[in-house]
């Protein structure tokens, strides 16, 4: 039932040419000031915790090169290649899931079981699972493109291999990261062909899983209590929220200046992680904040543009997934910092420190990269 058939074949006019250079450029430009911005807001931390500013800076690089390197090799390989072994990565996704709970091998933060301790390295399992089934989906909607209207063949099967997903996830648990691969699932599954009824369906059993999931996880619920009403709980649960929205507000039009954030001096929690965007913010003010997101939203148009001539749907859908899922999750992130969504605890992609989420993206991005090489000239190149 979970298997990829074969693809329908279709005509292939394209031919290999340069990949696109605006794309790699602006990829290269959000390494580098993720960087700047991450040895920033972490320096303070990094030397009362480990004696030296540059901490987290140091393994952010070495997870960069290691990233960079993948990145590469996805260049470099064509990416049909990846829909042969579709089905492997749906099982290579469900053990990687499995892992974190063997006990020697998993790493627990808090309430959650998301991260395995491998070589002195914490590896979440989750963020390759965002490439990995996307992968498996691409290839799965492709093959089954003209029996989507069909329940049995399209969105049950779908939601059959969803629900074991979420399932895994759901006992870490690990509902911000569950969210976005949910979320990017149901778009690609859209695009692909998908109805719009059974769409709603699977929405509806999404929503009533999440009821679920807040009645047995009351601090769920108190997330979205502080989404509304910050002042709730100011020292408690809304804590995190009302620091950083001090941190945004303090930076002002253009900010105290890189370096200079207050917030980062032991008041903002997880500086370097899920609370970066508001250091930021506060250093460099609403102008440079504004003008950095755009350019996340300018790698997403390019993504989108290849998307549109993308050889094949496979290529198509691959890139769909891979800007759904990074757009998806840069709004998770800084929407929650600034109050219009529940915090979720993902990291700001490409900036945040934690070498599983850049990584995954690096992969994801290196493969969108390879397809740009296949297609025909995008106007605007």
């Amino acid at each position: 039932m979970f298997k990829v058939g074969h693809p329908i074949q279709q005509r292939n006019t394209s031919t290999a040419h340069q990949p696109d250079k605006k794309l790699l450029i602006s990829i290269g430009l959000l390494i580098v000031l993720g960087l700047v911005f991450l040895s920033s807001a972490s320096a303070a931390v990094a030397y009362t915790r480990y004696g030296s500013s540059d901490y987290f800076f140091k393994r952010q690089l070495l997870v960069a090169a290691v990233g960079l390197v993948l990145f590469y090799v996805c260049y470099i390989i064509d990416y049909r290649l990846w829909r042969k072994y579709a089905f492997f990565f749906l099982i290579i996704s469900c053990i990687f899931l499995s892992l974190v709970f063997i006990p020697g091998l998993s790493r627990q933060s808090g309430t959650a079981k998301s991260w395995l301790d491998i070589f002195g390295f914490s590896v979440q399992p989750s963020e390759f699972v965002k490439i990995f089934f996307l992968i498996y989906l691409a290839a799965w909607l492709e093959a089954r493109r003209k029996d989507l209207h069909d329940f049995k063949q399209g969105i049950g099967p779908f939601l059959a291999v969803l629900l074991v997903i979420a399932a895994l996830m759901l006992l870490q648990p690990d509902l911000g990261t569950l969210a976005i691969i949910g979320s990017v699932s149901l778009i690609v599954y859209f695009v692909g062909g998908g109805k719009i009824s059974h769409l709603a369906i699977v929405l509806l059993l999404a929503a009533l899983a999440l009821t679920v999931a807040i009645h047995f996880k009351p601090y769920q619920m108190e997330r979205f209590q502080c989404a509304f009403d910050p002042s709730a709980n100011v020292k408690a649960q809304c804590y995190q929220l009302n620091q950083s929205l001090i941190a945004v507000g303090s930076g002002g039009i253009f900010g105290r200046g890189l370096g200079q954030s207050r917030q980062k001096f032991a008041y903002l929690p997880e500086v370097y992680g899920d609370s970066i965007f508001a250091v930021m913010a506060e250093e460099i003010g609403f102008v440079f904040s504004a003008a950095f997101l755009l350019l996340y939203v300018f790698i997403f148009y390019r993504i989108i543009l290849i998307a549109k001539r993308a050889p094949d749907l496979f290529g198509k859908l691959l890139c769909v997934g891979v800007a759904s899922w990074l757009a998806i999750q840069t709004f998770f992130n800084v929407g929650g910092i600034i109050g219009l969504i529940p915090m979720t605890g993902v990291p700001l992609p490409f900036v945040s420190q934690g070498g599983s989420s850049l990584i995954a993206a690096l992969i994801g991005l290196g493969i969108i990269v390879n397809i740009s090489r296949q297609t025909v000239s995008i106007s605007g190149r």
